[in-house]
């Protein structure tokens, strides 16, 4: 796997400058993108920075976290707290992420999005309002293991940790997932079939492939 040494900044840009350009494959008007990544590699921060960047070049776009669209505990933790099968394949509401995210944003879609919809922390509903998202606005959708629920993407982008740096960069007593995502990479090959790849095993000095 060769990939190149790059700043964060110089990342950003590109990604923000390939995004100006970005072709839907269905006709949307909305390009739908997935930063995807371990909680550990911050896919979220990207997801931020490059919203920036495409906001200071005048294309709006809109930032949602999958962390947004957890099950409420009596669902996703039916099977104890840490179930691997669950947190791989049950513990985000694929159903409310198709109906407010992506739906809203196919062919014909209304571009009015929910941001989210369940706060973990406090286990209730958000009641956020609705963003209304413009023709030409880009979704940035930001979370682990989005790429084997096959949503619609037009762009994605891996943040890829080697399993030592995984392990560093995970809190102790979030150990328990990572079997999780030793199987997606085994499983859904990550790495090998996003759009563009970055290595983040030293947050000062990421390199990539895109």
């Amino acid at each position: 796997m060769r990939l190149e040494a790059i700043t964060w900044d110089r990342l950003v840009d590109l990604l923000a400058e390939r995004l100006l350009d970005l072709d839907t494959a269905d006709g949307s008007p909305w390009p739908r993108v997935a930063l995807d990544g371990a909680p550990a590699a911050r896919p979220g921060d990207l997801a931020e920075r490059v919203a920036e960047a495409l906001r200071v070049r005048g294309r709006p776009s809109l930032v949602v976290g999958t962390e947004g669209f957890l099950r409420p505990a009596s669902v996703r933790l039916e099977y104890g707290h840490q179930d691997l099968e669950s947190y791989y394949s049950g513990w985000y509401d694929t159903g409310a992420l198709w109906r407010e995210v992506f739906d809203p944003l196919g062919p014909g879609g209304s571009g009015r999005v929910l941001p989210d919809l369940w706060d973990p922390v406090t286990d209730r509903a958000t009641r956020s309002p609705y963003a209304e998202l413009p023709p030409g606005g880009v979704l940035l959708l930001h979370g682990p293991l989005l790429l084997h629920h096959w949503f619609p993407f037009d762009l994605t982008v891996h943040l890829l940790l080697s399993p030592g740096a995984l392990r560093r960069r995970t809190p102790e007593s979030e150990h328990w997932t990572l079997p999780a995502f030793e199987r997606y990479e085994r499983e859904t090959d990550p790495a090998g079939t996003a759009d563009v790849l970055v290595r983040a095993d030293d947050p000062r000095h990421p390199a990539w492939r895109g």
